[in-house]
């Protein structure tokens, strides 16, 4: 697996009250939503780089109020006129 390092000052930890864990993690699932919103990357792909199963991302993304539908109107409309 590869690593990506990060060096942050120690005030940032104490000031958002997490550990460097907690604030990795944080990181992760924060980056998974931002590329999952903006269509980069699937639902699945999306809880891999989080680090949570995928009933798990979705449960994230309805607490932050971010659509768990990334498809436009048009796009269903069309994939229920193929069905």
């Amino acid at each position: 697996m590869a690593q990506v390092t990060f060096d942050f000052p120690p005030t940032v930890f104490s000031a958002l009250q997490k550990s460097p864990d907690e604030f990795a993690a944080e990181m992760r699932l924060a980056a998974a939503i931002h590329w999952y919103s903006q269509g980069m990357v699937s639902q699945g792909k999306a809880a891999e780089i989080a680090g949570l199963a995928r009933g798990q991302f979705l449960d994230e993304l309805f607490r932050r109020k971010v659509p768990a539908i990334q498809a436009s109107l048009e796009e269903v409309r069309e994939e229920l006129v193929r069905e």
